[in-house]
Formats: C-alpha cells, structure tokens, sequence
C-alpha cells in the first residue's frame, strides 16, 4: 500500500502549458419564466458558454462563463428575452491569479496531515489516507482499487469495527469533476470526524463505510496545475482529451444531456466505462453487492437531487428519496442557514445521461442514490476561496450524519 501512495507520477501532462482565462466573463442570469429556462437550455445545448451552475426553477440564479469572443453574442440573447442578468466574475484570470497566490501562501501541512485552510494536492491526500490508515488499523483499510488513466492509484477507504454482516453499507466519493475543489475537502472531513472524533464512533459501529477522495486524481491534479477549469478525465483523445466521467456510465450512456464531441465538457467518452476511473468504481459497487447509500459529492448549487437525470419519470422509492434528501438538507439549514433544494435531478436542473448516481441505483441496486451540490465561490470563482473551506465541511458533516441516522433507521436488513 505504501509503495502505491508514494507513487512518483511522471507524468508528461502537468508540463503542458498553463491556460489563462483573462478576458473570460461570469455571468449571472436570473430566469423569471419557464420561457427563459427553455432559452437557457438551448444556450447550454449549444456547448458554447461554460455553465457553472445549472436550474430550470424559476428565479433561481444560473451561473455562465463566457469567453471574450463570444461576450457579444450572449449578452445579445439574454437581452433578446428580456432576461435579468447581472456580471458575478469581470475578469476570471485575476480571480484564479488570487486563488493562486492564496494556495502559495498557505502554510505547509505536516506529511500525512490534512488541514481545511487550503485545498490539498493528490500526493497530499494521498499521505493522509496513509497516515490514517497506519494511526487506526482497527476500524480503517485501504485499497487500491484500480489505477488512473495516467497511472495514479486510486484509494478506497474502508471504515468499520471489523464486524460488517448486516450492518448497512455507505458509499461516499467526491472529485468525479476535476474543477470541484471543495468535494475532496468534505470526504477527508467526513473520513477525519469517522476516524479521529471518538464522539462519531457509534456510526463505525453500526455501519461499513466505504470512501473515495478523489475519483479523477488525473483531472483534479490538471486543474490544479494547468487548466482550472478543467472538469474532465486526462484520457488521450483524437482532438482533445478526456471525457465526462460523469456521462461515463453504463445506465442510459449517450442519452439526454451527453455530447459525442471529444471538446465538449459533458463528452461521454467512446463507450460506457470507457475511463479507467469509472470503471474501476464500478467495479467496487458491484463487487460490494449490498450498498444502501451513495452519494456523490459535488459543486455546485446548494442541491440534494436523486435520479433519473435522463428521463422525469419518478424511481419507484420517490417518496423515500425525498424524505431521506429533506432530512440531511434541514439538519444542513440548521447549522448556519444554507438552503438546499432536493428533488429529481433532471425535474431541477436539466436532463444528464450516464451520471454515477444513475447508475449507483439503476445499475448497482442502490435503493437511496443522490448528488450533493455544495455552495459555489460565487464572485470569488468557481469554488470557494480557501478561508471558506472549513464552514462549508462543517455544515455538511450533519447533513452526512442526518443520511446516516435514516438508513439505520430503515435499513431492510
């Protein structure tokens, strides 16, 4: 295990030149009809503009990037409808220029520990898992469940009191979109209150946790290093790389909401699981047969939504699913006021094919499946600046808490 997170990635990606977003514009657009939601689809259809966030509720803010070139163009058509808009991000070069700079100040962390004043490198994370797993051999395992497309392991924690039989089982992974920063930092948080608070040793107890910090080392390393807002796996393409690891999977692949364009953001990739990473989760699920609970961590929208994200007919546990997302979104709330909205992911926002949380509950019979969008960065770029880290996992840790509460307490086992 050892020998594998302290792998040496030679990797001939992170020398490839650093991209700059200067001249790049944010936007915010408030639609006030279902007509400007319809609008924004097509807009977002089109694969032009880099939608930050996404919504069709009525009077709930949608974020967009544009480039410079194609300013004209988009504020044209907003101002065409008559739609509210209103620049979040001027200039998103100096905003990723002060993340930068806020990143290179951070004091060093001590090998094999985490801190949530920064947003940690892979090799950082990795140390952690490490160190975690040497400090608490009897309630932590780590695996190498199978490797990146550019050859980094990729680590499943385990956590339990040893004894798993009929005990139900969770499934948490985050960073499955390169760019989402804030993802990472809430699974360690989830992994350091399992592992190091003596308080949270009843969820040990009474539950297998399964946890995966990075599921796109490959993509969240590039953006950290060249492309922020890289959002893709690193896998090498005709005319561009990687593909969307979350069209990736094989429920509906290639459906509603996926491209077959290699450049495009949401490309589903040359054939289901056709990404190392996404296949190598899979295979986890599958070979785990039981698990009652999975959530992909996200950024961002303040969302809890469950499937199907390819159609809006309802899953047969509609109800259940609502319930269970209500819970961890008011024990979210009751911390500082955060709302989130749950509901059906393609009823809320807009239809997406080949999503892990499709799959977790069509394909790997996961009867309660959900993607958790955490806060954005709002006028301070795409995630949130680093000073925002903490409150953010802080507030979400009961959320996780009140998912587990409702599993226990309507496991089937």
């Amino acid at each position: 295990m050892k020998a594998c997170l302290l792998f040496v990635f030679l990797v001939s990606a992170t020398l490839a030149e650093y991209t700059s977003y200067e001249g790049y514009t944010v936007y915010s657009v408030t639609p006030k009809s279902p007509k400007d939601s319809v609008i924004l689809q097509e807009m977002y259809d089109t694969e032009k503009f880099d939608f930050w966030s996404k919504s069709k509720a009525v009077n709930h803010p949608v974020h967009i990037m544009v480039s410079s070139d194609l300013k004209e163009t988009f504020v044209s058509t907003v101002e065409k409808y008559n739609m509210d808009y209103e620049i979040l991000i001027e200039d998103v070069e100096k905003v990723n220029t002060a993340e930068r700079e806020r990143q290179a100040r951070a004091p060093r962390v001590a090998n094999g520990r985490i801190d949530f004043q920064q947003y940690h490198s892979y090799e950082a994370i990795l140390e952690y898992v490490e160190q975690v797993c040497s400090d608490y051999p009897d309630i932590v395992t780590c695996e190498t469940y199978g490797y990146s497309y550019e050859g980094r392991p990729l680590v499943l924690l385990r956590v339990n009191d040893g004894s798993t039989a009929g005990k139900p089982t969770i499934f948490i992974e985050g960073g499955i979109h390169a760019r989402e920063w804030i993802a990472p930092a809430v699974v360690l948080y989830i992994i350091q209150q399992l592992v190091e608070n003596p308080d949270n040793r009843a969820l040990v107890e009474n539950a297998n946790w399964l946890l995966v910090t990075v599921t796109n080392p490959d993509g969240y390393e590039f953006s950290r290093t060249n492309t922020r807002m890289w959002r893709k796996t690193r896998s090498t393409g005709v005319i561009c790389n990687g593909a969307d690891a979350n069209r990736n999977f094989d429920l509906e692949w290639g459906g509603p909401g996926t491209s077959t364009s290699e450049c495009s953001d949401i490309f589903m990739g040359r054939y289901p699981f056709s990404e190392p990473e996404t296949r190598a989760l899979a295979d986890v699920a599958i070979a785990e047969e039981n698990i009652d609970l999975y959530l992909a961590i996200h950024s961002y929208g303040r969302w809890i939504i469950y499937p199907w994200g390819y159609t809006l007919e309802p899953p047969e546990n509609v109800d259940e699913l609502q319930e269970a997302g209500e819970a961890a979104a008011a024990a979210i709330y009751a911390v500082a006021g955060t709302e989130y909205v749950v509901g059906n992911s393609a009823a809320l926002l807009y239809y997406a094919a080949g999503c892990s949380d499709d799959w977790f509950k069509g394909g790997a019979n996961v009867s309660l499946s959900y993607t958790v969008e955490l806060p954005g960065g709002g006028n301070q770029g795409f995630d949130l600046p680093a000073d925002r880290i903490q409150p953010v996992v802080t507030e979400t840790w009961p959320g996780i808490i009140a998912f587990y509460d409702y599993v226990i307490n309507n496991s089937r086992r």
